[in-house]
């Protein structure tokens, strides 16, 4: 026999209660970042558990990037930084099929296209200096008699990096680094089946490190805006003839070899 579906109104789990719990006493101040949780006794006690219970729930806010266990030490709260708060979901990015991957990159046009726009209003010289360099690196790999797309494909992920981070804004920033990096095959595989395409990405890089360099967010926003719909075209086309050059990878050399 299959187990019915729970209740919308069931009672939640002790886990539950114990990862809600401490988020309850982050959110009011009672634990702050880097704060070492009470001793076991004491905090299942006040949370109503079973010490079986705590631990369970304790390991479930380590997993989510809210808590940590130093060994010999005690358990403490996180920085509570954004890039680790936001990092488990990278793991729910990777399970998407290659259409909810289309999806994803949608997503990520949205945000890197208002990083950009953040970025023209926040970046300074330095940053863009660095931005610059990198599109430098950039030029005699794309004429070279071999090209490598492993290195150009290096460059793309280290230029859009520099821009999100130029936004000012954390949070944006994770977001962006979570979808981002994980759609590393598809663009590799646009790189070597689609003629030009690094060439025109190339000559879009610039478009928007001109316009963030302008300190214009409108056009920065609108360059980042057409740069990745050329990718997220090309992912749906593929997935529609069902090619998975959507399916995500971290190793663009990985990628070269598919």
């Amino acid at each position: 026999m299959t187990t019915p579906p729970s209740s919308p109104h069931a009672s939640p789990s002790q886990t539950d209660v114990v990862v809600h719990g401490v988020k309850r006493m982050i959110i009011a101040g009672e634990l702050g970042a880097g704060a070492r949780l009470p001793i076991e006794k004491d905090l299942a006690a006040a949370l109503g558990v079973s010490r079986g219970s705590l631990r369970e729930g304790v390991r479930a806010l380590c997993i989510m990037g809210v808590l940590e266990t130093r060994q010999g030490d005690g358990t403490y709260v996180t920085s509570l930084d954004s890039n680790l708060l936001l990092a488990p979901m990278g793991f729910l990015v990777d399970l998407q099929t290659p259409a909810g991957s289309v999806h994803l990159q949608s997503v990520r046009r949205v945000l890197e296209s208002e990083a950009a726009a953040r970025a023209a209003l926040t970046i300074d010289d330095a940053t863009i200096a660095d931005a610059e360099a990198i599109l430098t690196s950039v030029e005699p790999l794309l004429t070279a008699s071999v090209v490598n797309h492993e290195a150009i494909m290096e460059a793309d992920i280290a230029f859009h990096r520099v821009i999100a981070r130029a936004s000012g804004n954390p949070a944006l920033d994770a977001l962006i680094e979570a979808l981002a990096s994980r759609t590393v095959r598809g663009r590799m595989w646009r790189a070597i089946t689609e003629d030009g395409a690094e060439q025109a990405t190339h000559a879009e890089h610039r478009a928007v490190l001109a316009a963030v360099s302008n300190r214009d967010p409108d056009t920065a926003r609108l360059r980042m805006g057409v740069h990745l719909l050329a990718v997220e075209d090309f992912l749906h086309a593929q997935t529609v003839v069902g090619t998975d050059a959507s399916v995500t990878t971290d190793d663009p050399a990985a990628a070269a070899a598919q």
